[in-house]
């Protein structure tokens, strides 16, 4: 890409699965990760100038550790490995994702099922980081891990901030920075995500990056509060290039370090050219400069 580029994190979110209200719908007929198109995507992020790669793993690889979390859908690890060589041949940074979310309305922790049940304790923490060690190992991530965190409908505030912080922790002792999610919407019914996301704001180590996800508004307001604060923010701006574009900008103006486009779609052969167009139109657009 032509220009120095200001924006220094450019990502792309990659789903081996993904667990929300309308991907469960279709669970029972979901087809496994295809590596071809996974390997394509890693070619054109490339093309596209950028840099960064999130996979969001859940039970969409079979673990060695847990066997039991096996899906009809779940892949060999031996994928994983080969997409994040891929990743690293074109010197693109792998950020494994695990999303820890509690909410029995959005799911989004479901594939950690039956284990979501345990609901924080000592159990609950010492087999999510059997998965996060056994991921670290296989991706190598230089700098982070991507813990989810969206759409928390289950937890009160300091149930919130208390698995955050205990993410944190164990991360920290691994030497990896925390991503999450940033519920910043706007809509009546996620005021409790809201409410709650910013509570924790307080609370929670600076040095856990903010991941402000909204794709009909560029928050400008909670970018500059957020970096005022002195959190690392990328923007999540979904799919409209004019809409990449203000994000990108709000994100330079107000001394954010990211951007991390996002496609909820299997990567299968049917979403091919949807999740390449998407990547070679918005990925030239995510640096600036």
């Amino acid at each position: 890409m032509a220009g120095k580029e200001v924006v220094p994190v450019r990502g792309f979110l990659l789903h081996l699965t993904h667990y929300d209200p309308r991907w469960c719908e279709r669970k029972s007929r979901e087809g496994p990760f295809d590596l071809k198109v996974g390997l394509a995507v890693v070619d054109a992020m490339a093309e596209a100038g950028l840099n960064l790669l999130v996979i969001d793993c859940a039970d969409g690889v079979r673990y060695k550790s847990h066997r039991e979390l096996a899906r009809r859908y779940s892949v060999p690890m031996s994928h994983l490995r080969r997409l994040v060589k891929r990743a690293q041949r074109h010197g693109i940074e792998v950020v494994p994702k695990l999303n820890f979310a509690q909410s029995a309305l959005h799911q989004h922790n479901h594939w950690f099922r039956p284990y979501h049940h345990l609901f924080d304790n000592d159990e609950y923490w010492r087999l999510a980081f059997e998965l996060i060690d056994e991921l670290i190992e296989e991706c190598r991530p230089a700098r982070f891990f991507h813990i989810g965190m969206d759409e928390d409908h289950d937890r009160s505030h300091a149930q919130y901030r208390e698995a955050i912080l205990a993410l944190h922790e164990g991360l920290k002792g691994r030497d990896l920075r925390t991503v999450m999610w940033k519920d910043e919407q706007t809509y009546a019914a996620a005021d409790v995500h809201r409410e709650k996301a910013r509570a924790a704001e307080g609370k929670i180590p600076k040095d856990v990056v903010q991941v402000v996800w909204h794709y009909g508004t560029v928050l400008t307001g909670v970018v500059r509060r957020l970096t005022r604060k002195g959190f690392g923010v990328w923007g999540a701006p979904g799919r409209d290039p004019d809409h990449v574009g203000r994000w990108r900008d709000a994100i330079i103006r107000f001394g954010g370090t990211g951007m991390l486009l996002t496609m909820w779609a299997p990567c299968r052969p049917g979403n091919r050219s949807r999740l390449l167009k998407l990547i070679r139109t918005n990925g030239p657009l995510c640096g600036g400069g």
